[in-house]
């Protein structure tokens, strides 16, 4: 590997663990990115799994040293993801280059656009076990099922369900959402590998930057409005990433 591609891959992770602190949206960046360096759509997608499961068992151990303890709630959430996550990674496996290169620049155009819109100020109760219901369960199943196709943008499907629907803390979300996709993104990226499709040094770059970023991003006492400037770069970069897979 070129030393400017090492180089780019530790960078771009940088930035995406940042913005995925503060705005979310990392594999919007690093997705392409691994497509852009060469990888087919494939191996981009397989080896993103390696960022994502580093990233967040970073993620839940500064939970649990934080304090956090919702193991038991998060595991039965995660079950019907674990079974989504597997089918929607050997639906990936299935699916041709330039099918996948047009999902991915939907999925883009649909999750930045989703950014844009303000976030409700709901009145939020802590999850109860007698709160998860079977349509909560179906849900879990199909963020499990686009996890594993795909992951782009997966946090808003979780804000959807966590916040808006069971009306949970947006904090607690947080800790839900990355117990869940660490629990998942296992055995998707099992699935990747069984088809050798992961380039691990690619994704150890990628991890290794990405981790630091979201180090970074904790240690950094940003503002409101500082935090939104993020969100508006992330979209412009979004913006030129697209037109690059729409025009290049």
């Amino acid at each position: 590997m070129p030393v400017w591609e090492a180089t780019a891959l530790v960078a771009i992770g940088v930035v995406a663990g940042f913005i995925n602190v503060l705005a979310a949206g990392g594999s919007m960046l690093t997705l392409p990115l691994l497509m852009f360096l060469g990888l087919p759509p494939q191996e981009a997608n397989g080896t993103n799994r390696v960022t994502i499961v580093l990233q967040s068992v970073s993620a839940v151990a500064n939970f649990f040293r934080a304090g956090a303890a919702y193991i038991g709630l998060s595991l039965r959430l995660a079950l019907p993801a674990v079974v989504g996550s597997l089918l929607g990674a050997w639906l990936a496996l299935q699916v041709g280059d330039v099918l996948f290169e047009a999902i991915l620049i939907t999925v883009m155009a649909g999750a930045g656009i989703t950014m844009l819109l303000p976030q409700p100020q709901l009145d939020t109760r802590p999850l109860t076990p007698e709160r998860l219901t079977p349509l909560i369960y179906l849900a879990m199943f199909g963020i499990g099922l686009y996890g594993g196709f795909i992951q782009v943008g997966v946090g808003i499907l979780f804000v959807v369900v966590l916040y808006r629907v069971l009306k949970i803390d947006l904090a607690q979300v947080n800790v839900f959402k990355v117990l869940i996709v660490l629990v998942y993104s296992v055995p998707a990226l099992a699935m990747f590998l069984w088809f050798d499709q992961v380039r691990w040094g690619y994704g150890l770059l990628l991890a290794l930057g990405s981790i630091t970023g979201a180090w970074l991003a904790v240690k950094v006492n940003m503002s409101q409005r500082g935090a939104m400037w993020i969100k508006y770069l992330t979209l412009a970069v979004i913006t030129a990433i697209l037109l690059r897979l729409l025009f290049g």
